[in-house]
């Protein structure tokens, strides 16, 4: 961690990067807590920040711990604070850019658990970078803007409920482990913030990649009717996309939203035949 040249750097919060870092240690110990990790664990922090997190993480666990941070400023902070961790290895890296072979390698080949502060606008590229590898990730938390964790985690036919909301599901069991004032950060972002918990249990016994993109085109066009999104998706007549609706045990009428991820299966299934 060491780097001279940095040393006299000053740092300045970079808004281009959503940073906003947290400052309360009671808050800390409670998202290592809900990350479910034990002093054996491998972690994967992503957005090291000051290292306030990362230090928590590792008076938690005596397993491997990678934090990866985009923001090269912030390695003589990291270095300061983050000194006596042992157990602790910091790679100033865009985490959408490093292999993830590479990062299995980090671990052994071993399972990791994923803990991250994540900003607004790369938050739903790093959850599906991370659950479309294959990787073998116990459970992803994160602290992400509320609206986003709402959309994750919404209810079938609610206005939040969208493609990405079944598409996780092909993955894990997604759910709202605590509620963040935006006062606990530093600086203050406009917005406040929810811990997400997605505990990993990928379904081998479907084609998550066709049924993916089954949803997306289901929700390509929100207020149209399934029928439409089908027969635009697929090239359809409107015949054959309601005798799909049909056998689905699909109303003509319905949309994407009214659909559970059982529903988009079955829709997928018929498809196929």
């Amino acid at each position: 961690m060491n780097n001279k040249n940095n040393e006299n750097k000053k740092f300045y919060f970079k808004h281009s990067l959503g940073q906003n870092f947290l400052k309360d240690t009671d808050l800390l110990h409670a998202i290592v807590g809900d990350a479910c990790v034990s002093e054996n664990d491998n972690v994967l922090e992503i957005g090291a920040g000051a290292g306030a997190l990362t230090r928590e993480i590792c008076n938690t666990t005596k397993g491997k711990v990678v934090a990866v941070e985009v923001d090269r400023t912030l390695a003589p902070i990291l270095n300061k604070n983050l000194g006596e961790c042992k157990n602790l290895d910091i790679v100033f890296e865009d985490i959408l850019k490093v292999n993830t072979k590479d990062i299995a390698i980090w671990f052994n080949n071993e399972p990791f658990r994923v803990v991250a502060n994540l900003p607004y606008y790369i938050t739903t590229p790093i959850i599906f970078y991370l659950l479309e590898s294959a990787l073998d990730i116990k459970s992803i938390t994160i602290m992400i803007q509320q609206e986003v964790a709402d959309r994750l985690v919404a209810q079938v036919g609610t206005k939040d409920y969208g493609a990405i909301t079944p598409i996780l599901q092909l993955y894990g069991t997604a759910s709202i482990t605590r509620s963040v004032n935006k006062k606990m950060f530093m600086p203050v972002p406009k917005v406040d913030s929810k811990v997400l918990n997605i505990d990993i249990h990928k379904r081998t016994d479907i084609d998550i990649v066709k049924i993916s993109k089954c949803i997306k085109l289901c929700f390509a066009m929100r207020r149209k009717t399934l029928v439409n999104n089908l027969m635009q998706g697929y090239s359809l007549t409107r015949e054959q996309a309601e005798t799909i609706c049909k056998n689905s045990g699909l109303d003509i009428q319905t949309r994407a939203e009214r659909l559970s991820l059982e529903n988009f299966i079955k829709l997928n299934k018929t498809l196929n035949q």
